[in-house]
């Protein structure tokens, strides 16, 4: 299936005439980045300056609340957006500049030219509106309706660097790059899970980085099993469409440092033998989002010609109840040789994570992340909209975070306690999998993960089972469904290592 097209994407000091909406933003002061012209004509011909129109039909600061102002004098509708009553961050330019085009897209048929003028005037800024603008033209589209128009064609960030410094040019390319691989792991996540599978999304992969600098190898269920990937195998047992393995490899000249990451892509959860509730089940084709957002952050890391070494595994299974399911009780040999003792069939994404994690450490690398919808407990602990991190140091985490600040994606980091470990102690094999107790799970899945890090590599794993979707309307850039969380932080993590 292809990755979905977003609009095109330009900069301008003014709007074009051929745009059919002007987002402008609304903060403490009222009205910022109306072009020079509109307040006059708004005055002209409704009585009103633009600030006092937007707060007399409602016009609120509160981030992503919007309202509509009829078109006048040859200027497009202008929609006014909240900004917040503080100044602006750039997360707050993103989540704003969405909102504007979402609106925008639903006062159209088809084929919207859209201009946001939220008074960017700095590179950081520029490329958070023109990201926060594509993300929120994103919206997953059905089979059968590939062939109507897009809301929205085009977007215009309105800003007075335009065509005066190639770092602004850099910022409009970041953004593009950054929003596609955004979208094509948003996408991956719609993809219903009869149509995405261990199989078609390796394919998918490849398809993805055909043209890009990435090589690309698919271990099948025949190498995985020459291999000894015990808990790939286990999990991908129960259904009829096997595992896969993916190892994507970008090595540019002179790079310095040596990122592995380590995606979880299990394209359907029924839970396995432990079976989930069935509402508990219905979202569970997002279980694969932390490979789609591995696999997407390479492809934007190779076309940004980041210099930094990335090694990445994607684990591919499908977990289903059959006569050929794995067990609670069973005992595995995973990728090295380290035997787990299965506690629970619905916690297949550490088996298939320790998997790749082990296979990733031979590679040398100067650190390891992992990304996965991994635990409810992390959505328990930090709510739908912040990941959990945990890390091997708090210099490893703090690396991170910081990444994830300058991505604006919500990030915290959470222990992993020395009692942990010992609950995960086996009389039968080197390590049980869960603990058999409720509490802590999500310091109890990472604390597994830990065992199987090469010694000596600096390792951070992301648990992003509460952002990676939403059932709501979305809010901001956001959109139901998937969302690509988790892209953003590991672009700018590389970026982070390229000195």
């Amino acid at each position: 299936m292809p990755v979905p097209s977003l609009p095109t994407l330009t900069v301008a000091r003014t709007p074009d005439k051929t745009a059919t909406a002007l987002v402008v933003g609304y903060g403490a002061a009222g009205v910022v980045g109306a072009p020079s012209g509109l307040d006059k004509e708004y005055s002209k011909r409704l009585g009103l300056e633009l600030s006092a129109l937007a707060a007399s039909i409602g016009a609120k600061t509160d981030a992503g609340h919007t309202r509509t102002l009829p078109a006048v004098g040859g200027w497009p509708v202008v929609i006014v957006v909240g900004l917040g009553e503080e100044s602006p961050t750039p997360e707050d330019l993103r989540q704003a500049a969405g909102a504007g085009v979402k609106q925008a897209a639903k006062q159209t048929d088809g084929g919207a030219h859209v201009a946001v003028a939220l008074g960017a005037d700095e590179p950081e800024t520029v490329q958070a509106v023109a990201e926060g603008a594509l993300l929120g033209s994103y919206g997953y589209r059905p089979n059968g309706q590939g062939d109507k128009p897009a809301a929205v064609a085009s977007v215009s960030v309105i800003t007075p660097l335009a065509g005066r410094r190639v770092s602004t040019t850099e910022a409009v390319t970041s953004a593009a790059t950054i929003a596609q691989a955004v979208a094509a792991a948003r996408e991956w996540v719609n993809i219903p899970p009869n149509l995405l599978y261990p199989a078609s999304f390796a394919e998918e992969a490849k398809a993805f980085l055909r043209d890009s600098k990435v090589a690309v190898e698919v271990l099948d269920d025949k190498a995985l099993a020459k291999g000894g990937y015990g808990g790939i195998l286990a999990v991908g047992g129960g259904s009829s469409r096997p595992p896969r393995l993916v190892r994507l490899a970008y090595s540019p000249r002179g790079a310095k440092h040596h990122l592995a990451l380590v995606g979880k892509g299990i394209t359907f959860d029924s839970g396995g033998l432990n079976l989930k509730p069935g509402d508990s089940m219905y979202t569970m084709k997002c279980d694969m989002a932390g490979a789609a957002a591995v696999i997407a952050a390479v492809r934007a890391i190779a076309d940004l010609g980041l210099r930094v070494k990335v090694t990445a595994y994607a684990s591919l299974a499908e977990n289903l109840p059959s006569d050929t399911a794995y067990r609670p009780s069973d005992v595995l040999t995973m990728y090295g040789g380290k035997t787990v003792e299965n506690g629970n069939t619905d916690a297949e994404g550490r088996l298939v994570m320790a998997d790749a994690i082990a296979r990733a450490s031979e590679d040398a690398p100067d650190l390891i992340v992992d990304v996965a919808t991994l635990t409810g407990a992390a959505v328990v602990a930090l709510g739908d909209r912040t990941a959990g991190l945990m890390a091997s140091d708090d210099d490893t985490a703090d690396r991170v975070l910081d990444a994830a600040e300058a991505a604006g994606e919500d990030v915290w980091q959470l222990p992993i306690p020395k009692h942990i470990r010992p609950k995960l102690d086996s009389k039968v094999a080197d390590i049980r999998s869960t603990s058999g107790e409720r509490s802590g799970g999500a310091l109890v899945a990472a604390a597994f993960l830990r065992e199987f890090v090469g010694e000596g590599v600096a390792w951070a794993h992301v648990d992003i089972a509460g952002p990676a979707w939403t059932d709501g309307g979305g809010s901001g850039y956001v959109s139901p469904g998937g969302t690509g969380f988790g892209v953003r932080t590991l672009v700018a993590l590389a970026r982070s290592l390229e000195d």
